[in-house]
């Protein structure tokens, strides 16, 4: 009989990695989780202010996904190479508030709800335009940041 599922990262017979687990990270989980819900509370009045049908391109959803990753590569630059970002901004706004505002399991549903709506092309359309248009965002954000950082030590050593 096989015995509980087992996390290939930690290994219980090495002291140290369970004293860290004996220490619960109760601060990073709150600050996620009160991330998430207000990203989530965001992405929910969106999608509420701009309702679509089962058969329709979900526009709020893909742009409430392609600004978020946008705002995700922006975020990483500023906390990761511009800021020192105290411990909890990056688990709060990054992975609380952008993710629970992004939503990619919204994204697999709306397009199974497509096919089943009749509207096959629409769902594959969104399947491709999300992901390029995500991917495309997170870069842009990291790019555009990078830049914009750039520019501004430029000035500010002349």
């Amino acid at each position: 009989m096989p015995g509980p599922p087992v996390d290939p990262d930690v290994d219980l017979h090495v002291p140290e990695q369970r004293a860290e687990l004996r220490r619960a990270p109760w601060e990073t989980l709150g600050a996620i989780s009160a991330g998430g819900a207000l990203g989530a509370l965001a992405r929910y009045g969106l999608s509420s202010a701009f309702p679509y049908g089962p058969g329709e391109f979900p526009w709020p959803v893909f742009w409430v996904n392609v600004s978020g990753c946008l705002l995700i590569g922006v975020l990483m630059v500023l906390i990761t190479e511009v800021w020192r970002a105290h411990r909890l901004v990056r688990p709060f706004l990054g992975v609380g508030v952008l993710g629970g505002y992004t939503t990619f399991s919204t994204y697999s549903v709306d397009i199974l709800r497509a096919v089943e709506h009749g509207a096959p092309r629409v769902g594959l359309a969104y399947l491709t335009l999300t992901f390029a248009a995500a991917l495309g965002a997170v870069f842009a954000g990291v790019r555009v940041t990078r830049s914009l950082v750039r520019r501004r030590a430029a000035e500010e050593a002349e």
